[in-house]
């Protein structure tokens, strides 16, 4: 097993930090000395099942060597016919599959939707426990944000497209993008929580502001400080206002309230001082004089 020192950056110690998994973090540490990934299980007296995971959630970060993502099959979505539905009824493990998913949405499958589900299998090339994942985090997420109805298949399908374009297909890569995702809707709790956002979600521009800065890995101390400076100096939330202090501080590379403020005094000192009122009456005076 090869050692060697290790630079990681500011933003691969906030990916590997914020998913809390301790195995990819691991994973990442052995491959960066120069590891050869396929010697980790051995090397780290790890299970076959928990490389898959680790490697999977270092791929979900693009922190895994060589990444590449299968793209879409190229040409217009098939056109799948009743015929091929009723085929496809006949297949054990797709008949399975379109039980389960009747079973967590609560409702018999409509033809149409069966074409849905069969384009999952056959042309995103999903696993059917994929499958499955898919349709229970989409219902989780609606839970999450406080709906009660389930989501339509329709809406499914568009987060299977989403998922296809990253790539992901196995169970082991399902896991990796939902632990991330349920991490990230964790932090925009807790910045809606700090900006005293109660009783709606954001709206897709205030989410991408949101989302924005936990990509940047900036604390939630430095958002709070932001939040108060933006009340003190708009009298309100002023989303764009706020993204520009943190925007500052981002590039500054500040991590802490302290080092914030530590940078505002020191750009302050560089500053020439202004006339306060008085100062001004008194210089128009001497002037006059």
């Amino acid at each position: 097993m090869l050692f060697a020192d290790l630079n990681l950056n500011k933003i691969q110690l906030q990916k590997l930090l914020g998913t809390a998994d301790s195995d990819a973090a691991l994973l990442y540490l052995y491959i960066s000395c120069g590891n050869p990934p396929e010697n980790a299980v051995s090397d780290l007296h790890i299970s076959a099942a928990r490389y898959a995971s680790a490697e999977a959630m270092l791929r979900r970060l693009d922190l895994w060597p060589q990444v590449q993502k299968l793209p879409l099959p190229v040409g217009e979505r098939p056109r799948y016919t009743e015929e091929d539905v009723i085929r496809a009824g006949r297949d054990p493990e797709f008949s399975a599959l379109y039980g389960e998913v009747q079973r967590l949405l609560g409702k018999q499958l409509t033809t149409e939707e069966l074409k849905i589900l069969l384009g999952f299998v056959r042309y995103l090339g999903m696993e059917h426990h994929t499958v499955s994942m898919l349709v229970s985090f989409c219902i989780q997420r609606v839970r999450y944000k406080g709906g009660s109805r389930n989501p339509s298949l329709r809406s499914i399908e568009k987060e299977a497209y989403a998922w296809a374009e990253l790539g992901i297909q196995t169970v082991e890569e399902a896991v990796a993008y939902i632990k991330t995702q349920w991490a990230q809707m964790d932090r925009m709790a807790g910045i809606m929580k700090i900006l005293q956002i109660r009783g709606r979600n954001l709206t897709p521009g205030e989410e991408k502001f949101a989302k924005q800065w936990l990509e940047w890995g900036l604390s939630d101390d430095l958002i709070a400080e932001a939040y108060d400076r933006a009340c003190l100096n708009t009298g309100s939330l002023n989303w764009r206002y706020m993204n520009r202090i943190l925007t500052s501080w981002y590039e500054a590379n500040y991590q802490t309230v302290q080092q914030a403020l530590e940078g505002d005094r020191n750009r302050n000192k560089n500053k020439p001082r202004t006339l306060d009122d008085d100062e001004r009456a008194a210089l128009a005076k001497m002037m006059e004089g």
